[in-house]
């Protein structure tokens, strides 16, 4: 491959190293960004060295970020993000000023001077908005409180990056030379950033939608997808040409065009891009991680990192006890707040060109913020495994848990909206229930609504015995995970033989678990809702009320006993598809000739 440009030897290894790292690391549950910081260490220039062009692979990953940003801004149509603008300028501004105050403090006490001091508190008290909001989006955090509280903080610091870029040629060792133009070169970097948010914000009423639209009539998809692309590019560069955040002004169009009826087209079109230059981001942090420096002053580097993860974990976990967060979504949040972001590798290597502080100062702040960022995905998952099990019991009212033996003849295992529906209907008939969840959050819901619910996981046999397993008639097993509803099936089954089993199957796999466990009165919980819907549909569509209740329950029973078939072969995928074929082609036989009849019988009923 002498002859090989280096954009195709480059993806080789990039696309390699992606695709072998992150498969490992989800399965070792230790998720995918660890997976990609992992690859780009491995082919960085402390690995095998294969990629030694660190910082231009970084500036071009970073489109990645802006692309989230982008997609972020879809999902917050302008209300929405007007609503949250006291949690932005106001959580925001605790949190950056905050921790800097703190930073600043603690480094002046260690004899650090002033200005390196302020600018590396500056830089340090900024987090990383790509690994954030991929956890987040990875987890479905973003709807809950610390979801949106994060959110909000990650913003405010994608505006406060502009004057911390304005401060530091203030604070370099030259300012002084051009002391008479500084007011001026401001005032105008001033009237250019007003200037530029605002055509954004004009063109994205006045053009943008317009020019979807006209684009849209011609009917070629890739030319669409192109058009979404130009506009994240042309806006991103149009803010950096103003020194601005492009994260920031891609985020601006995103909301502009969150009303737009082009939203979800545009969310499809971009998602993929966004997925794949994520991965090349956090694989150029990897790269980035100076071991070098490492190697030369661990103690001072060990310092630095979790001297400044401390600082800041005790402001935001501060900040989330103001804010009163759920106490099992602090350490989360404060968790991924705390880490450094990747803003703070161009705030310090500005403040080395601008002489703030020289450059291997800046090299130890990089490296520093680049191993936060692979320690807390790490931390991440033991925070996982071995805190958040302990907060699960605790919050704002304590959660009961069973400590006397139940005799209700029913229990309910998993009060969501499946379970929910089934104790209302046996409270509303004065049926006494003992009801178990392992859902904090979900038992104080439920406890405010006036519900007797007890926290606790149906796998573990002692909670089952005090709920009253061996004298109940009846457990309703209602969980939502799948492995879960099977262990609770299988317990019930070794040790309370008697105990009558109604259970809830998510997909057709379930369904087969759980009756090849002997489990008969098992409901697939789409099922009955399809079917109404489709009756619903046929009446639109001019049938009868009664004809329309006939086929569907036609359907209902061919489906059912469909399924009896089909129950021997499940493991089997060749019999399984044959049968379903057979089935479905029998259905359809028997219907037209019924519908065949139906027609004849209409036909003599008029002639007679």
């Amino acid at each position: 491959m002498e002859h090989a440009p280096a954009w195709l030897l480059n993806s080789l290894i990039y696309l390699s190293a992606a695709v072998i790292a992150v498969p490992i690391s989800k399965a070792l549950g230790l998720g995918a960004i660890i997976g990609y910081l992992a690859a780009g260490i491995a082919i960085g220039p402390w690995g095998a060295g294969l990629v030694t062009n660190v910082e231009d692979i970084l500036h071009f990953a970073e489109f990645g970020v802006v692309l989230m940003l982008f997609l972020v801004g879809l999902e917050l149509e302008p209300r929405r993000l007007w609503s949250l603008r006291r949690s932005i300028f106001g959580w925001g501004a605790m949190q950056v000023l905050g921790c800097t105050a703190l930073l600043m403090l603690v480094a002046m006490a260690c004899g650090v001077g002033w200005r390196l001091s302020l600018v590396g508190a500056l830089g340090l008290a900024l987090s990383s908005t790509a690994i954030a909001l991929q956890v987040m989006e990875e987890r479905n955090q973003l709807p809950t409180p610390s979801g949106q509280a994060a959110f909000s903080i990650l913003l405010f610091q994608d505006v406060a990056a502009i004057p911390i870029l304005a401060l530091l040629p203030l604070l370099g060792a030259s300012s002084g030379q051009n002391s008479d133009l500084a007011p001026v070169e401001y005032a105008q970097a001033a009237i250019k950033t007003i200037a530029v948010i605002a055509s954004i914000i004009l063109g994205g009423r006045l053009l943008l939608r317009p020019l979807f639209r006209w684009i849209a009539r011609s009917n070629t998809p890739e030319i669409f997808t192109a058009a979404a692309l130009l506009l994240v590019v042309g806006i991103s560069a149009l803010m950096l040409l103003v020194g601005l955040s492009m994260a920031l002004g891609a985020f601006l169009a995103g909301v502009l065009l969150a009303d737009s009826e082009y939203r979800r087209e545009l969310e499809t079109d971009l998602e993929p891009f966004k997925g794949l230059l994520l991965g090349l981001f956090f694989i150029a942090v990897g790269m980035s991680i100076d071991f070098g420096v490492l190697r030369e002053s661990p103690g001072a580097m060990a310092l630095v990192v979790f001297g400044f993860l401390a600082v800041k974990g005790a402001v935001i976990y501060t900040l989330a006890r103001h804010i009163q967060l759920p106490l099992a979504e602090r350490p989360v949040f404060t968790l991924l707040l705390a880490q450094g972001g990747e803003f703070a590798f161009v705030v310090f290597q500005a403040a080395a060109g601008a002489h703030v502080f020289p450059a291997e100062t800046a090299s130890l702040l990089i490296g520093a913020v680049a191993v936060s960022m692979l320690l807390s995905p790490l931390v991440l998952v033991a925070v996982d495994r071995l805190l958040l099990p302990r907060f699960a019991g605790s919050g704002g009212t304590p959660l009961e848990e069973i400590a006397e033996q139940q005799d209700a003849p029913v229990i309910i295992a998993g009060f969501g909206r499946y379970g929910q529906i089934v104790g209302r209907i046996m409270l509303a008939e004065g049926i006494s229930t003992t009801v178990l969840d392992h859902d904090a959050e979900m038992v104080e819901v439920a406890r405010k609504l006036g519900y007797r619910v007890f926290y606790g996981d149906a796998t573990r046999l002692d909670l089952l015995r005090i709920s009253g397993a061996e004298q109940a008639k009846v457990l309703i097993v209602a969980v939502d995970d799948v492995e879960q509803s099977l262990a609770v099936v299988d317990l019930v089954r070794a040790h309370f033989p008697g105990l009558h089993i109604v259970a809830r199957a998510r997909d057709v796999t379930h369904w087969n678990q759980l009756r090849e466990r002997g489990v008969t009165l098992v409901e697939r919980e789409l099922f009955e809702s399809s079917l109404r819907s489709a009756r619903s549909v046929l009446q639109l569509l001019g049938q009868p009320a009664h004809a329309a209740r006939q086929t569907t329950m036609r359907f209902r029973q061919h489906n059912l006993a469909l399924f009896e078939k089909m129950r021997p072969h499940f493991k089997d995928r060749s019999k399984l598809i044959a049968t379903i074929k057979q089935g479905r082609q029998q259905l359809e036989e028997q219907m037209a000739q019924e519908r065949a009849d139906q027609e004849k019988r209409d036909t003599t009923r008029w002639v007679d």
